[in-house]
């Protein structure tokens, strides 16, 4: 059983990563990137969530996103920068994600009250060494608009944890696509879906799982083995822990009561339905056991 901090850490993802995802799954949110003149869906997604740190170059993009094929990073960055300016895309970015959210809780305006100077104590506790992507959103979440600068907060929140989970994978010795075949091996995402949007070909896919099974990971038939399903506790469990390191401003009550507080505000999104279960993320619904 993991410790009670590192259960806390779950937690707060669990209550977090849902106002931060309404920027994947709102039909505004997803016209970014045709809006600001970019081809599709996933060019803006590249864009929006390497823009924190700049016009960057492929290569940096796909060490820092973990996950996805490097085909599919190059053939959106640096393209996107020609077009429209990191600034530009953040602007977007933070705008949108504030009216959806304001659309599914129209209330959160006086929730963020609550919540803000809460997120922005884990925050600016937080080390940034080896987190490059929490460090440059970390240093976004000073805007005015109060539901604007809680989806910063909690996207800065989810690029830490993030972080600690590919921390966690090259700690097991797995790379992008090894990570996702057994993740959709255990059942967490599908598997069909999950290849695509991450721009592996199923040749990439079928090599990463010939290393898996050489590993005793998957079986011949591609599901995950019992040592691959305790290999994925592991890293989750290896990741609740890096990610508690976030909670050490706030005791345990405080904690708790944090997390009082976003319930609410979770549920409301929840039941908007923007969020779809099972999804990419790898989101689980907070009702699963």
């Amino acid at each position: 059983m993991e410790p009670p901090e590192a259960q806390r850490a779950r937690s707060l993802w669990l209550m977090t990563e849902p106002l931060h995802a309404v920027c994947y799954f709102d039909d505004d949110c997803r016209a970014l990137g045709k809006a600001l003149g970019l081809k599709g869906f996933w060019m803006g997604y590249f864009a929006a969530r390497t823009a924190p740190l700049g016009a960057v170059e492929p290569a940096a993009a796909t060490a820092v996103l973990g996950v996805f094929a490097p085909g599919m990073v190059a053939r959106a960055l640096p393209a996107a920068w020609s077009t429209v300016s990191p600034a530009h895309v953040l602007d977007e970015r933070g705008t949108r994600a504030a009216r959806a959210l304001r659309a599914t809780a129209p209330d959160l305006d006086r929730s963020a009250t609550a919540l803000l100077p809460r997120l922005q104590a884990l925050v600016d506790a937080a080390p940034d060494t080896a987190r490059p992507l929490f460090a440059a959103n970390r240093a976004l979440c000073d805007h005015a608009d109060p539901v604007e600068r809680l989806w910063q907060l909690a996207t800065t929140l989810r690029e830490f944890r993030g972080e600690a989970h590919l921390a966690a994978l090259a700690d097991r010795e797995l790379d992008g696509c090894e990570a996702l075949v057994l993740t959709a091996a255990t059942g967490r995402v599908p598997e069909g879906s999950m290849r695509e949007d991450r721009g592996w070909t199923e040749a990439e896919w079928a090599a990463a799982a010939d290393r898996l099974r050489s590993r005793n990971l998957l079986d011949a038939q591609g599901n995950a083995t019992a040592l691959g399903r305790d290999e994925r506790t592991r890293i989750e469990a290896q990741t609740d822990r890096l990610a508690a390191r976030l909670l050490r401003p706030l005791a345990p009550a405080d904690t708790d009561h944090l997390l009082e507080l976003l319930h609410p505000v979770v549920r409301r999104i929840l039941a908007a339905d923007v969020l779809p279960f099972p999804n990419p993320i790898g989101l689980p619904h907070p009702d699963t056991p």
